[in-house]
C-alpha cells in the first residue's frame, strides 16, 4: 500500500484569542472570507464554476439524490494512482468541512502551476461535498426520513447516516439513502485513504486551552493492522498541519460500532480517519475552515510525495485525549461522530 507525508503550507499570522475566560488557541483565518454555509443552490453553482475554471481538471457529478431529491455531489481532481476520498457534512448541522472542500478544489484544481500539475499527477482526490443536503436544509443532524423509526437517528426526522456504513449491509439494502450512496461511491472509487469531516462541541485540555479539533482512526475489531497503521500516519499528518496553523488537536473519544464511516471503511481496507472541527462560534469559523483545508492539503501532499510511510504511527497514540467540555457548551449539548 502506498503511503506518504506532510505538506509545507502557507505561513500564518498568529492571533491570541481570549473568550469566555479560557485560553483560546492561536489560529489564523484565510486571507478572504469564505462562506461557512453555502446554500444548496450556491454549492451547485460554485462546484460548476470550479469545474469550468479548472478547464476539466475538476470533474463534478452527482452520485445520486437525497430523499428530498437534492443532488449529492462528487467533485474529483487529479488522475494519479493513489486515491483519496474526503467526505463532508454527513451531519447536516456540521457545515464547515464543506467550504474547506471548495477551497481545496480551488487550490488544487484551478491553476496550472508546476506544483499543482505534479500533485494532480500523483493523486486522485474525490470529495463527497455535503453528503447530507436535506439535513443541511433542515439544519439538523439527520437525513430527511420523517416516516422512519431508525435504530440510529430520531423518529419524525430521519437517520443518522454516519451509523449506516456497515460493510455487511449492501447499498441497495441501506435504509439511510445517503449512506448507501457513499457506500456505492466508495466501492466504485476504491480509495486507499478516507477522511470524514465532522464537527464537535467545545472542550478544553488540561491546561485550560480550548481544543479546536479532534481526530481518530478505526477502533472496531477486525481492521487489518496495516490499515490502522496507515490511518494513524494520516492522523499524525493532519494533526501536524493543523497545529502549524495554531490549532490544538486532540484524540476523539469515538465508539467501535462498525457502521460508523471511520470504522466501516477501515474494515473495507482503507486508511480511514475522522476529523472533528470544534464548533467554536462564528468568530472562529474562518480559522476552522482554514484548519480543515490545511489537513486536506497536507494529506494529499503527503500521499503524493510518498513520505507518509516515514511517519511514525506511534505519534498518533501520543496525541492527548480531548478533555472536558466547556461549561457553556455542555449546557447546550454536544455533537458526536
Amino acid at each position: 500500500m502506498v503511503k506518504s507525508t506532510r505538506i509545507a503550507l502557507l505561513s500564518v499570522v498568529v492571533a491570541v484569542l481570549s473568550v469566555l475566560g479560557f485560553v483560546a488557541p492561536s489560529q489564523a483565518a484565510p486571507p478572504g472570507r469564505v462562506d461557512p454555509r453555502p446554500s444548496t443552490e450556491e454549492l451547485a453553482r460554485e462546484l460548476q464554476e470550479l469545474q469550468w475554471r479548472s478547464r476539466g481538471a475538476i470533474r463534478v457529478d452527482a452520485i445520486g439524490e437525497s430523499n428530498q431529491g437534492r443532488p449529492v455531489w462528487s467533485a474529483r481532481v487529479g488522475d494519479g494512482p493513489l486515491r483519496i476520498l474526503y467526505v463532508t457534512q454527513q451531519h447536516g448541522d456540521e457545515p464547515l468541512g464543506t467550504p474547506a472542500a471548495l477551497e481545496f478544489l480551488r487550490d488544487v484544481g484551478v491553476d496550472r502551476s508546476d506544483y499543482q500539475r505534479w500533485l494532480r499527477s500523483q493523486v486522485t482526490v474525490d470529495i463527497v461535498v455535503r453528503a447530507n443536503p436535506d439535513g443541511h436544509e433542515q439544519n439538523w443532524r439527520y437525513n430527511y426520513a420523517p416516516d422512519a423509526d431508525p435504530e440510529y437517528g430520531e423518529a419524525g426526522k430521519g437517520y443518522d447516516i454516519n451509523r449506516y456504513h456497515d460493510p455487511a449491509v449492501a447499498p441497495e439494502d441501506n435504509p439511510a439513502t445517503e449512506a448507501g450512496l457513499i457506500q456505492r461511491h466508495y466501492a466504485e472509487f476504491q480509495p486507499q485513504i478516507v477522511v470524514d469531516y465532522h464537527m464537535q462541541g467545545r472542550y478544553v485540555d488540561g491546561s485550560g486551552r480550548e481544543i479546536t479539533a479532534s481526530l481518530l482512526w478505526p477502533t472496531t475489531p477486525g481492521v487489518e493492522a496495516d490499515d490502522i497503521e496507515l490511518a494513524k500516519q494520516i492522523s499524525v499528518v493532519a494533526q501536524r498541519s493543523m497545529t502549524e496553523g495554531g490549532a490544538n488537536v486532540s484524540q476523539y473519544p469515538g465508539g467501535d460500532y462498525q457502521g460508523i464511516a471511520r470504522n466501516a471503511y477501515g474494515l473495507r481496507g482503507s486508511g480511514s480517519v475522522l476529523i472533528e472541527l470544534s464548533d467554536m462560534g462564528a468568530e472562529h469559523e474562518q480559522a476552522q475552515i482554514d484548519s480543515a483545508l490545511r489537513s486536506m492539503l497536507a494529506i494529499a501532499h503527503s500521499a503524493a510525495d510518498g513520505s507518509l510511510a516515514a511517519v511514525d504511527p506511534a505519534e498518533a497514540d501520543a496525541i492527548p485525549p480531548r478533555g472536558t467540555p466547556l461549561p457553556q457548551a455542555a449546557a447546550s449539548g454536544a455533537h458526536a461522530d
